[in-house]
């Protein structure tokens, strides 16, 4: 039986005439069983390898052994299906005559891994088109609960405008999760991290070839071990305030504000997918009337909801107080992660100045990343913006871009930028 629990860190004193109130509500799941097995509902697993023709051989055969080693992570019982995307789709397994989803067990896995060797590389990229055809499949089933796809391109989505796959994403938000994953330089990170945001899943990048394998083991491993197939964070304020918005912090930070589902006039819900056993941070803030000094109030309900029933919550408060020592001290947990949120901002700001040529913005916002890691102790940052600037001074953010930098290390600084630590304790 799932275990779930909540546990609120914040500041709880505003001064005279503060209004806005920040807390951080970890939520902690535990027992969460496997895919497809709470009862709520059947899982299903869809993959979808890129192989237009910039995969070349080389690059088929990698995600032929890829595709294998996700197929052997898939529990029996679970639905599945492998599409081959270039500027169509076409159905991998089961084969173009029967389009419609399949158990998986020991005659399933093998057949499906054989199927493999028809992979070949060739034509454009549309990845709208295969985010399509990945809804039309898991309509096939109308048992599913839990539906993820994992989703692998090399380049540019050539064959789409971007208002094709801005329609394609839309479509399909709210119908499956997706985790992408970028091969190679010649993708187009803000591009794919679109899709990855609308469905709830992952961007990242996979540097080789030979890389692609373990990364699609990990992947399709997480997913069979998210046993809570649909969960949502619900954030309750009194009447007159607002919520100022709600984030995922940790393990990645995530902007859920504007996915709000009105529960009624004064609840929202925000979609979290599904749930293994893991905690997550989030950071909400909520802005409340100023009250008189001595007065108290509940500023936020924030509860973790499964399938509509509660199934854990925090309480976040609000005291009005003139003692300066009470209202001036700053809550470790919010200062962290409004850190490490400012920190992919100034991360993505300094990178994308830098491609247009925009050399003070760059060195400026990147300078500012190197302070803001050292800051939160995010070696692993710092680690990854040394390969796109030389550090001064981390302390002051004193830096200077480097020469001759490699395209994977501007990416792979870009891609983890959502990557957060959590608090040191």
């Amino acid at each position: 039986m799932p275990e779930f629990s909540a546990a609120v860190y914040q500041n709880e004193y505003l001064p005279d005439g503060g209004t806005d109130v920040h807390a951080i509500v970890t939520a902690t799941c535990r027992g969460a069983g496997a895919a497809g097995s709470s009862g709520s509902g059947d899982a299903g697993e869809i993959i979808v390898v890129d192989t237009s023709g910039s995969m070349e051989a080389a690059g088929v055969q990698a995600a032929r052994y890829a595709a294998a080693a996700a197929l052997d992570q898939i529990l029996d019982g679970v639905w599945f299906a492998i599409i081959a995307g270039n500027h169509q789709a076409r159905l991998c397994y089961p084969d173009g005559s029967s389009a419609a989803m399949v158990r998986m067990d020991a005659s399933t896995r093998a057949t499906a891994k054989q199927s493999l060797a028809r992979l070949y590389a060739d034509g454009g990229t549309a990845m709208g088109t295969w985010l399509r055809a990945a809804a039309q499949l898991f309509d096939t089933v109308p048992s599913l609960a839990q539906r993820h796809v994992i989703l692998l391109t090399d380049g540019e989505n050539q064959h789409e405008t971007p208002q094709q796959l801005t329609a394609a994403i839309e479509s399909v938000r709210g119908r499956f999760q997706a985790d992408c994953r970028g091969l190679g330089a010649a993708w187009q990170v803000d591009e794919v991290r679109r899709i990855s945001d609308a469905l709830l899943g992952t961007v990242d990048l996979i540097p080789r070839r030979e890389d692609m394998a373990g990364e699609f083991e990990s992947l399709m491993r997480t997913s069979m071990s998210r046993g809570i197939a649909e969960a949502s964070l619900r954030v309750w304020a009194p009447q007159g305030a607002e919520v100022l918005f709600v984030r995922q912090v940790a393990p990645t930070l995530d902007d859920m504000t504007h996915r709000r589902v009105e529960v009624n006039p004064l609840t929202g819900s925000y979609p979290t997918g599904s749930w293994g056993d893991e905690t997550r941070d989030f950071h909400v803030a909520v802005r409340l009337p100023a009250k008189a000094v001595g007065a108290e109030q509940l500023a936020a309900r924030v509860q973790l909801a499964v399938r509509g029933e509660v199934v854990a919550q925090g309480l976040v408060k609000a005291k009005w107080s003139t003692d300066d020592s009470l209202t001036a001290r700053i809550s470790p947990e919010v200062a962290h992660y409004t850190g490490q949120t400012e920190l992919a901002t100034a991360i993505r700001e300094g990178l994308a100045a830098k491609a247009v040529g925009d050399v003070t913005t760059a060195t400026n916002r990147l300078g500012r990343a190197v302070q803001l890691a050292t800051q939160t102790g995010d070696d692993a940052a710092t680690g990854r913006l040394r390969r796109v600037v030389d550090i001064d001074d981390a302390g002051t953010g004193s830096v200077r871009l480097r020469r001759d930098v490699e395209r994977l290390d501007e990416m792979a600084l870009d891609t983890a930028s959502t990557k957060t630590t959590r608090v040191r304790t």
